[in-house]
């Protein structure tokens, strides 16, 4: 790298422009616009983010204070915030959305052989949604209950690198067993869940599609046992029994066998039941495969502590998805540079160094290769997964 240009240039080039341009010219991104391109709307958002900002006051503050730099860091116009405003009421979001899903493709590709705790060879990801609260009076359309707004966001994470490979923002009335309906499941590939998305009639369809489903069941699910096949009390297996439903409506729903585990966490004692389509694995695996899900769980407890998804800059729904996806894009980005410059500092550290150093003029390389810091074991989010068993709703 150029050592002239900044760490912020720099870090930019990563980001592949001509599938940019492509996904504003199917947007008419920049149609009638004089002042503002989409490309630059993204990168002053992309240095809020890295720099947590908190306000479009924040950023046109900083911005100005910066000068020429921004100029050498490829954003042109020093953007007042009305006019930041402004583009954020109107460009369409969908452009920041189908670009984060060509950052989470490249991830995907590069993460794709990393171990994530549990031994599998196929795919695994984790659906989960968090709640974002929000002001009634500030954002009606995001309507939750009788006083308050919020929005959710759903998300299927890859348990292999811990990025999300689907997001779905809602408002927070949309029960997350809905989202079923929305996201397209890959052959041979493993879905974990909690039993918020226990619904027998979804879950057959995961089945029909030769995915494979994890899941917990409730205590007044009605099965029947077919067999039972042996188990090693000792690594707190209970039972691997192949059952039926038999309950009115969820036989009808579920027609075909299911796979009912069970499991004590020898820790702390609580029991667990587990519903599979899978009869191939071992049982232990599938065990595995749920204590996994709790990364999903980090990931909401990070992505809130370290990016700008709180608080926002605009009020509109449209200004809402504009903020979530460029706040996640960054997140890919700092994944993928974290990947393929082998970097072994936590996505925690990379962060913070970069909302130090983003306009120094040094090789980004040499910033972010330094030694980590013994405190970042504190940063759980780069755990495979916790040593208990935590537990899900």
């Amino acid at each position: 790298m150029n050592e002239g240009r900044t760490v912020f240039s720099q870090l930019m080039d990563w980001l592949p422009k001509p599938h940019f341009d492509k996904c504003v010219a199917r947007y008419r991104g920049n149609y009638h616009v004089r002042s503002l391109r989409a490309y630059e709307h993204f990168l002053i958002l992309g240095f809020a983010q890295l720099t947590y900002r908190e306000s479009l006051r924040d950023i046109e503050t900083c911005l100005r204070t910066l000068g020429s730099k921004l100029y050498h860091s490829g954003i042109r116009t020093s953007a007042a915030r009305s006019t930041l405003a402004d583009a954020n009421e109107t460009r369409d979001w969908r452009i920041f959305s189908d670009f984060a899903q060509i950052l989470i493709a490249q991830a995907s590709h590069l993460y794709a052989g990393d171990a994530f705790g549990a031994e599998l060879k196929q795919a695994a990801y984790a659906l989960d949604s968090t709640t974002i609260d929000l002001c009634l009076s500030l954002f009606p359309w995001a309507k939750f209950r009788r006083h308050k707004a919020a929005i959710k966001l759903h998300t299927l994470l890859a348990l292999r690198g811990n990025f999300p490979t689907v997001v779905i923002m809602t408002t927070g009335k949309v029960h997350d067993v809905n989202i079923l309906d929305q996201l397209g499941f890959d052959p041979g590939s493993f879905y974990i869940m909690d039993r918020g998305y226990l619904d027998f009639q979804r879950l057959h369809q995961i089945h029909r599609r030769s995915a494979f489903f994890v899941t917990r069941a409730k205590k007044n699910t009605r099965l029947q046992r077919r067999y039972s096949r042996p188990v090693d009390k000792a690594t707190g297996l209970l039972f691997d029994q192949t059952v039926v439903l038999s309950g009115a409506h969820s036989c009808q729903d579920y027609p075909e066998p299911l796979r009912r585990i069970g499991f004590r966490d020898p820790k702390t004692g609580k029991r667990f039941v587990f519903l599979s389509n899978n009869f191939t694995e071992p049982a232990w695996t599938i065990a595995q495969l749920y204590r996994c899900r709790w990364q999903v769980e980090l990931f909401f407890k990070w992505i809130k502590q370290h990016l700008r998804i709180k608080a926002f800059y605009g009020t509109s729904d449209n200004a809402v998805r504009i903020q979530v996806w460029v706040a996640l894009a960054i997140y890919i980005l700092v994944a993928i540079i974290k990947k393929r410059l082998h970097l072994s500092a936590s996505l925690y550290t990379i962060l913070q160094i970069l909302s130090l150093s983003l306009f120094e003029k040094r090789p980004i390389l040499q910033v972010l290769a330094q030694q980590s810091d013994p405190t970042e074991s504190l940063d759980t989010h780069n755990q495979p997964c916790l040593p208990g068993f935590l537990t899900g709703r």
